[in-house]
């Protein structure tokens, strides 16, 4: 029958590979699960009418939405793309419209 000196001969020459195991699932697997969690709640909250853009650079506005199917236009010429939605990249805040800044002539003549 093993003694008690045994057992803690074999815990603690198993204590550093738990200790490690433990010490990897913090700080490499839960970070990368609360990546993949925030990257897919993302994607499933987009909506007709949100400015996107994909993991291949296209920026684009939301225009249809059908199932794990996007529909984009790109640009002002309407340039329609299809696209998955597990190639979109972020979700981008609506264009706003930009003022102009006053031309030195305007400047002058005030």
């Amino acid at each position: 029958m093993p003694s008690a000196q045994q057992y803690l001969a074999v815990i603690g020459q198993f204590a550093p590979l738990v200790i490690l195991i433990v010490l990897f699932y913090f700080l490499m697997i839960r970070p990368q699960r609360k990546r993949d969690k925030a990257e897919r709640d993302m994607r499933n909250s987009i909506e007709v009418g949100d400015e996107i853009s994909t993991i291949g650079g296209f920026i684009g506005r939301v225009v249809n939405i059908k199932d794990d199917v996007l529909i984009i236009e790109t640009s002002n010429d309407r340039t329609k793309l299809k696209i998955y939605r597990w190639a979109i990249r972020s979700k981008e805040a609506p264009a706003t419209e930009t003022v102009e800044a006053p031309k030195e002539a305007d400047k002058n003549a005030k």
